[in-house]
């Protein structure tokens, strides 16, 4: 398990130094990475899952009755608090206790997270003048990654990589895109529930190694489309095959980008023509990856490759992976957020047409001297030909 009470430690510091008596945080990956609790039916749910730390020490759990028991086995919070569909008012009481000892001071929360209904609710109590915002503080905090995190990184950047060798093994002319997802899928699985046989026994009973998400596939006529799902579509010949593992390849919670071009049965020309562009994007924005360099000048390296042959930008260089789908800090233009030892990101490369686009990415982990692929798999076009 995760060392959660120190977690919270840097966020009572914080609260500290913003002068504010407490934290009202809702954004799920924050509730997870402060206290271990996850997989609860949330805000889309009409449930909204709420964490409290108070400056004191105090931290709080306030969650639907029917996950009262996973939060108590998960977390070593103070207190679960749980509350009940319709009855009583649900999760106001227990909210508006905290509100009312509080009333006087200042309380934070995660602004840009929290539902609108938590958040007209505490601005009846608490004038808005003295709310302030604790999130970006809480990114900061998870931007860089402790020893636990990165083997998890690491970890799940092999199920990513064993998704797309599934994938190749099944992808073939005629071949549907959804049976190149499945193939995927249980491939990423098998090698999740391998790695978590060997290395997370003591999380048994919350190891998880199913791969969810519809997969980002596309092949043929409907490559330009970035986010285009597997479908009915037969793979065909000459034609490039596109996948994405953002928001799919996905290990104890945390998720990895990796993407790449496949060449369907034959290579095609123009396709590996513009993704040696898109390769020679990458390794430009992958030079820059070191402590101390600015995340604008990452994506102007990338930028600076693209545009000089001819293509237009088609997306940010990169952005911070873990425990969210995307997180603090993406590698953007203005960027002045500073890379340190310990950040996690997916890196990428594209250049698109009207009649293809290409994409490549991986996950890189900043190292003292540079970066670490989690994501080592081959760019080589030759062996990235499937179905021949």
């Amino acid at each position: 398990m995760f060392d959660f009470k120190s977690r919270r430690s840097l966020v009572m510091d914080k609260l500290r130094e913003q002068d504010d008596a407490v934290a009202i945080i809702t954004n799920p990956d924050y509730v997870y990475y402060l206290t271990g609790y996850h997989g609860a039916l949330g805000i889309e749910w009409g449930r909204p899952n709420i964490f409290v730390q108070t400056v004191d020490g105090d931290s709080v759990l306030i969650v639907p009755v029917m996950e009262e028991e996973m939060a108590n086995r998960q977390t070593d919070v103070t207190k679960v608090v749980p509350w009940t569909d319709g009855i009583d008012e649900e999760w106001r009481p227990p909210l508006q206790g905290y509100l009312d000892k509080y009333k006087d001071y200042k309380v934070s929360v995660d602004y840009m997270w929290i539902p609108r209904m938590i958040w007209d609710f505490i601005g009846d109590v608490i004038p808005k003048d003295r709310i302030s915002d604790i999130g970006g503080e809480i990114d900061k905090l998870r931007s860089v990654k402790d020893p636990q995190e990165i083997q998890i990184a690491r970890h799940a950047g092999e199920v990513a990589v064993e998704m797309l060798k599934g994938a190749m093994d099944v992808a073939a002319p005629g071949v549907y895109e959804y049976e190149v997802e499945l193939a995927s899928k249980e491939a990423g699985t098998r090698h999740a529930a391998k790695l978590m046989e060997e290395h997370y026994k003591d999380w048994q009973v919350f190891n998880y190694p199913g791969i969810g998400n519809k997969q980002v596939m596309a092949s043929g006529p409907d490559i330009t489309m970035c986010h285009h799902r597997s479908s009915m579509n037969k793979l065909i010949e000459g034609e490039p095959l596109f996948i994405c593992h953002c928001g799919t390849a996905e290990f104890k919670n945390f998720f990895v980008g990796f993407d790449r071009i496949l060449f369907v049965g034959d290579m095609n020309d123009k396709v590996a023509e513009m993704l040696n562009v898109a390769e020679e994007a990458q390794k430009a924005a992958l030079s820059q990856i070191k402590p101390g360099a600015m995340a604008e000048d990452v994506f102007k390296a990338y930028a600076e490759v693209i545009e000089e042959n001819g293509y237009p930008i088609p997306f940010r260089a990169g952005r911070s992976i873990g425990f969210s789908y995307n997180a603090y800090p993406a590698l953007e233009k203005g960027s002045k957020a500073v890379l340190e030892e310990g950040m996690t990101f997916a890196v990428d490369g594209g250049a698109d047409s009207d009649d293809y686009r290409t994409q490549v990415g991986d996950s890189i982990l900043v190292t003292k001297d540079g970066f670490e692929y989690l994501t080592p798999f081959t760019k080589d076009h030759n062996e990235l030909i499937v179905g021949k």
